[in-house]
């Protein structure tokens, strides 16, 4: 933590220095120039498909409305390199980055503020999806391009072998993923199949990323606000409670999760899908065209998570557009975020078969269909507009994210462990950081 808060007071103190002649909001005073080229950074490996979506949406932008873009791409130390622009006084006019980067990007003084009453389109906008470009203190700090939440994949050739149902209920997928273990789906002969793959490792958080699936489905929460823009610990309510005993006995009684999940980030935790070992993943589209080719599209499945004990809730991610601080052409901001959300922008972006940068829409007038006939798109695109949820945007939701997932793996690695006593421990550690954070209610 004190390494985090040290790198945002960096960030802090070069942004002010954007502002050191004014007192209004970041970049208020610099002198305006409607037709200067804006500077695009977006998060993706230079040369790749994630590139060549964003030169074909610019390049419509471009034609659209007459501004001049350039793009640079970066992948590898993007944070680092932004705080080196930021410590030039000299930063990007947009960047195109996850959602989950605004509470950390407006609490170091980053981005402006966005008037919605400037941004074309904005109307049309998915209401989470619209919320998730706001700051803790309820202001529009992003604009969301694309979203994107999980769906439940299953080998649907195992299911009808096994003569079942598609689940209705948390009960029905954990006897799925029990038949799926016990039943020999593949017809080996063999006891090596599994029920649920699950990337439960430390790294990044995935084993807290992976079970918010789980965890607000059943009315549970890793924090819950209080008011005003702040917080309290909620990993030791009934709720929570009940949905960890839940998902840690999938691993611990029933046996059904894949065997080493706790060492596991997505990439091995993938291959076990494709390659036949587990059954049932709880995923987002973008693995689609993969397991297409390696699996076959007639192997699987993809339906609605089904419903906890209150509700079908998962979690909701994408990208945003941020506009920053000391832009000298304004205008092009909020005219470049207005044509991403446009409904060409977006049809535009959904539109590559290696790569785009739309994957589910987040303008309610476009349907996934229209680019992506194919049903199982439309499937994930209802699932998000009914049951898609993002995280908090809080300054810094990534220590959040890490002491839970902390907890977690260590409840699914060491079955001895008394549940209750953890998660205790967890609303200690995610008191403090609350605090740290001040956010705490």
């Amino acid at each position: 933590m004190q390494r985090t808060r040290w790198i945002g007071a960096g960030f802090l103190a070069s942004a002010l220095a954007l502002t050191s002649c004014t007192s209004g909001p970041a970049g208020a005073d610099a002198k305006q120039d409607p037709e200067a080229r804006l500077e695009l950074w977006t998060r993706t490996t230079p040369g790749g498909p994630g590139e060549k979506a964003t030169l074909r949406l610019v390049a419509g932008f471009e034609k659209a409305t007459g501004h001049k873009v350039k793009v640079t791409a970066i992948f590898d130390d993007f944070e680092t390199k932004l705080q080196q622009r930021a410590a030039q006084r000299n930063l990007p006019d947009i960047v195109m980055n996850d959602v989950t980067q605004i509470g950390a990007m407006h609490s170091q003084g980053l981005l402006r503020e966005i008037d919605l009453g400037k941004i074309e389109n904005s109307g049309d906008l998915i209401e989470q999806g619209r919320d998730s470009g706001k700051g803790v203190d309820g202001k529009q700090y992003g604009i969301p391009y694309s979203a994107q939440t999980g769906a439940l994949l299953i080998r649907k050739d195992w299911r009808e072998k096994l003569k079942l149902d598609t689940p209705k209920s948390w009960d029905d997928l954990a006897a799925m993923a029990e038949a799926f273990t016990t039943r020999d789906p593949d017809g080996n002969g063999k006891k090596d199949t599994y029920g649920l793959a699950a990337p439960l490792s430390t790294k990044r958080g995935y084993a807290s990323w992976y079970f918010s699936n789980f965890l607000w489905a059943a009315g549970g929460d890793f924090i819950t606000e209080t008011g005003k823009g702040t917080y309290k610990p909620a990993m030791a309510s009934k709720e929570s409670a009940e949905a960890v005993r839940w998902f840690r006995a999938l691993n611990c009684d029933r046996k059904v999760v894949q065997p080493g999940a706790v060492t596991m980030d997505t990439p091995p935790t993938n291959e076990t899908f494709e390659a036949g070992r587990t059954g049932l993943f709880v995923v987002g589209p973008y693995l689609m065209p993969r397991f297409d080719s390696s699996l076959g599209k007639d192997k699987y499945e993809v339906v609605p998570m089904p419903e906890g004990p209150k509700d079908a809730t998962v979690l909701a991610e994408g990208g945003a557009v941020y506009l920053m601080a000391g832009s000298e052409n304004r205008t092009g901001q909020d005219a470049f975020a207005g044509y991403a959300i446009s409904a060409d922008g977006q049809r535009l972006g959904m539109q590559g078969e290696e790569g785009s940068t739309v994957q589910l829409p987040v303008n309610k007038t476009v349907d996934v269909t229209e680019v992506r006939p194919d049903p199982r798109w439309k499937t994930y695109a209802e699932v998000y507009r009914t049951s898609g949820r993002y995280a908090p945007s809080v300054p810094n939701w990534t220590p959040i994210r890490q002491a839970s997932a902390e907890t977690l793996n260590a409840l699914m690695a060491d079955c001895s462990l008394d549940a209750d006593v953890e998660l205790r421990e967890l609303d200690e550690k995610l008191a403090r950081i609350l605090k740290e954070q001040g956010i705490a209610g």
